[in-house]
């Protein structure tokens, strides 16, 4: 039914409902009281174990009492007291650790499913129920003093995008705890053939971060039955506050799952690792049943105007960061896992969703806590969202978020092809046409005087106010990873030319302005068979083959070296626009070809000039290079940080698919 503007009110029982109220229904919501107290859930103290639960529209709420996380009686049922700001609040005088609860709210004259509520911090197995438990005893040793590598910017980072069971569940990795956080904590592992696995791997390629598909407790994967080898990316969140059950040994005790991903966090940090955290705050596995909607009905998600759940996820709702009290537990959510585990960064999947306001007090937040703690995300939505364009965290309105970075998807689908076409080729597997969106990336969507922004096939403006807010990649966990992309779209090339357009992808993102990020196994070609969207497909699918690290051990050192250049060199590591600008300069090419210079000891380089060229082509292609003494760092599919050899310029020939990269120190 239509309602005419003229309509103010309608009478409703005893009470009056606006005409905004019936075609919003979100529009009470910005009535209630909010509370972001540090006691939020639960505290335990001499004084006995203390809950507080905010349920502002609530008749009644009740906290029970369980012995054990599963198929037990409960042993007491406490009626709860309203208290300030929508709480409600009980105590009791004991310390009830090892003890179990739950709690549920009458709500609209009917008592509502049991919840751990929101802010569990440790919970049962399958993360029913909350548990009551000593942190104390949750830390390694020597976690009072562990701490993260320091980074001065987040492009002086080396992102490394991998997922619990992928790294480790293969027979060929040589660990014993597959698919468990503690396999990040063993050495010495090797492949059939003698070649190093796991964290010594990652120590090996130079890596500085891992970027962890989601850990906290997800909803898909059943913790009472493992052995049916259940298998999910996590990008379904059940209790945001706690580590995912089925990555410790022991997924009913609620203690092992937090020491055990201490325990991986320190062994990272141990060996100069950090560690990035992928958070889903922008939808819940469940609607009406997620512990969101248990507690305070409708209030933490946003709404169409008949009612039904607004869907910019993709996945059934969409959270209203712009709510006080939904923006106050992703903050203090990041705060707690900062602070509790020592994460050092946290990647916001579609964080175009949440509001710009929610994200610029995330980042300010986490600085405060750690300066070396950087923010970044997806700047899109699956859907579209009641959320004003003007105040969604999008790529295109980073420039509004000065502490935060978005993945570039103009260099993604530039150099390897459109994501949605599996045949698409790109500049690095020789289409034409791409160089001006490659450029984009290569100045990390800064404004440039030789980039036209008018020939980009994804952004038509300089969107980042500087580099350090552009994470350049060519394949992450999402679509077909790179090895499968070239397969599809180079269908009759050899696997040794797939390899060659791999290694120029990838050193087109790694010595571009911006943050470089890699998906995992690529540094040894792994494939997954095809398949783009993984997110619940088998180990035979997800798990790295490491015997791939003995056969395809040249693109490993290839992918070695390429990190040990970008670390070195700070040149590839601009902070600003302006030195971009100043200190990047492209020369007039052809199509298939791109070609710059990085001049005047950029950001304080040792090296004077570089010079870079990119011939995404399957042709070798002749260029001219000033006259001078060069050291040739790659050439021809080869690449050493130090240096292959030298060279006096003039007339050189880039071979088919390669960067020729060179250096003159003076």
């Amino acid at each position: 039914m239509k309602i005419t503007p003229v309509l103010t009110s309608i009478i409703i029982g005893c009470g009056s409902m606006t005409a905004a109220q019936i075609t919003d229904p979100d529009s009470k919501f910005g009535s209630f009281p909010s509370y972001s107290g540090e006691d939020l859930e639960l505290s335990v103290d001499s004084n006995g174990t203390h809950w507080r639960m905010w349920s502002p529209e609530a008749e009644a709420v009740q906290l029970i009492i369980y012995p054990s996380g599963r198929g037990s009686a409960a042993e007491q049922i406490i009626d709860m007291t309203p208290s300030t700001d929508g709480t409600w609040i009980a105590s009791t005088p004991a310390q009830l650790y090892g003890k179990f609860y739950t709690f549920r709210v009458k709500h609209s004259g009917r008592w509502l499913a049991e919840t751990p509520g929101v802010w569990a911090k440790a919970v049962g197995v399958n993360g029913n129920r909350a548990a009551v438990i000593d942190f104390s005893a949750t830390d390694p040793d020597g976690w009072a003093n562990d701490k993260g590598p320091a980074l001065k910017h987040i492009n002086d980072a080396v992102i490394y995008e991998m997922h619990h069971r992928d790294f480790s569940v293969d027979p060929s990795s040589g660990i014993a705890n597959k698919g468990k956080f503690l396999a990040l904590t063993e050495h010495g592992t090797t492949n059939p053939e003698g070649d190093p696995t796991g964290i010594d791997h990652l120590k090996d390629l130079g890596i500085t971060h891992v970027h962890i598909l989601p850990s906290y407790d997800y909803n898909s994967v059943d913790e009472t039955n493992l052995p049916a080898n259940t298998y999910n990316w996590g990008y379904d969140p059940l209790n945001y506050n706690t580590p995912e059950g089925s990555y410790s040994t022991n997924p009913s005790d609620p203690t092992t799952r937090i020491k055990e991903m201490k325990e991986m966090i320190k062994s990272l940090h141990d060996n100069g690792i950090g560690v990035i955290m992928d958070v889903v705050y922008n939808h819940t596995a469940d609607n009406d049943d997620s512990n969101f909607s248990l507690t305070a009905p409708g209030y933490y998600y946003r709404h169409r105007p008949d009612g039904t759940y607004s869907d910019a996820s993709g996945c059934g709702n969409e959270t209203a960061s712009d709510r006080q009290q939904m923006r106050d537990f992703i903050i203090n959510s990041v705060k707690y896992w900062a602070k509790e585990y020592h994460i050092d960064g946290f990647r916001f999947d579609l964080m175009a969703i949440h509001d710009i306001e929610t994200m610029n007090q995330v980042a300010a937040a986490l600085k405060e806590i750690n300066p070396d703690i950087f923010v970044y995300g997806e700047g899109w939505t699956a859907g579209d969202s009641p959320l004003p364009v003007e105040r969604r965290a999008l790529k295109e309105n980073v420039s509004k978020m000065p502490q935060i970075a978005v993945f570039s998807d103009d260099i993604r689908d530039a150099v390897k092809g459109h994501y949605t076409d599996a045949s698409d080729r790109g500049f690095a597997t020789g289409k034409p046409g791409l160089e001006e969106t490659v450029k984009i990336g290569i100045v990390g969507a800064t404004a440039h005087p030789q980039v036209d922004y008018s020939k980009g096939n994804n952004s038509k403006f300089a969107y980042a106010a500087s580099p350090s807010q552009i994470i350049n990649y060519v394949s992450c966990h999402d679509d077909l990873m790179l090895t499968d992309k070239l397969r599809k779209s180079m269908p009759d090339a050899t696997e040794a030319d797939r390899q060659r357009a791999a290694r120029l992808a990838q050193t087109i993102i790694f010595t571009s302005q911006g943050t470089p990020f890699m998906f995992t196994g690529e540094e040894i070609f792994r494939d997954k068979k095809g398949v783009h969207n993984s997110y619940n497909s088998p180990d035979s699918i997800n798990a790295i083959d490491w015997n791939l690290r003995h056969s395809n051990a040249g693109q490993f050192e290839y992918y070695k070296e390429l990190i040990a250049l970008r670390k070195a060199h700070p040149a590839f590591r601009m902070t600003t626009a302006e030195d971009v600008a100043r200190h990047l300069k492209f020369d007039k090419t052809e199509p298939g070809l791109i070609s710059y210079s990085l001049t005047d000891h950029a950001n304080g380089d040792e090296w004077k000039e570089i010079k870079v060229i990119f011939n995404g082509s399957d042709e070798p292609r002749e260029v001219k290079v000033k006259k001078r003494d060069w050291t040739v760092i790659a050439e021809d599919g080869n690449i050493k940080a130090s240096g292959l050899g030298t060279s006096r310029g003039g007339k050189l020939t880039v071979a088919p698919r390669s960067a020729l990269i060179l250096a003159a120190e003076k």
